[in-house]
């Protein structure tokens, strides 16, 4: 690999074990044998490189769930599936989520960081929507992202912070589903829900 390379890695490494706010330069430089003149010729910034760093992360978590998910695309059983393994995938993905809530909660201390992230959450809501739905992302509209990306990108989020406080008490898989089921007869009846009874 070469250096640009070699500090993306070093940078994921970085944020896994200590996140974006206590990785420095100089950490980045160190886990990937380069120095510190490549930061800023291969990525301008160190908070560009971490935020490129966060993305690929984000990617190789992703990516474990492109094949092999059970179920036709928009069903009960696709959207159980996702959830087993995002949360079989958890202990990996913990301290990326993690990182990126210290950006969120830094609130404007580092600008362009968080915008960089927020760019990267759009990508986000469309692989989440085709991943669920069963839709190839290019023929996914905007609408589709805004809507149905954005719903499972809440899911996704309110999981993972779930995960991070209690793990133990968090929602299963299972649980989810039938969340999601109960809510969606609540809302197509209102009133009532299968069997008669009202809805709770």
């Amino acid at each position: 690999m070469g250096h640009r390379e070699d500090l993306l890695e070093g940078a994921k490494k970085c944020l896994v074990e200590k996140g974006f706010v206590r990785t420095t330069a100089r950490d980045i430089v160190s886990a990937s044998g380069t120095n510190l003149a490549s930061i800023g010729y291969h990525y301008g910034s160190k908070d560009a490189l971490l935020a490129e760093a966060f993305t690929g992360l984000m990617e190789q978590w992703g990516a474990v769930f492109q094949d092999g998910l059970d179920g036709e695309g928009g069903s009960a059983e696709r959207f159980r599936a996702l959830w087993e393994g995002v949360l079989a995938q958890h202990e990996k993905s913990a301290p990326v989520w993690a990182a990126s809530l210290e950006v969120a909660l830094g609130r404007d201390q580092r600008p362009d960081l968080r915008a960089m992230l927020a760019a990267s959450q759009a990508e986000g809501r469309r692989r989440l929507a085709s991943l669920l739905t069963g839709t190839p992302e290019g023929e996914l509209d905007e609408r589709d992202v805004r809507t149905v990306g954005s719903f499972y990108q809440a899911l996704l989020d309110g999981l993972m912070v779930q995960r991070l406080f209690d793990p133990e008490s968090a929602a299963t898989a299972e649980e989810l589903t039938e969340g999601m089921r109960r809510a969606a007869e609540a809302m197509i009846r209102p009133g009532e829900r299968a069997g008669g009874r009202p809805a709770p």
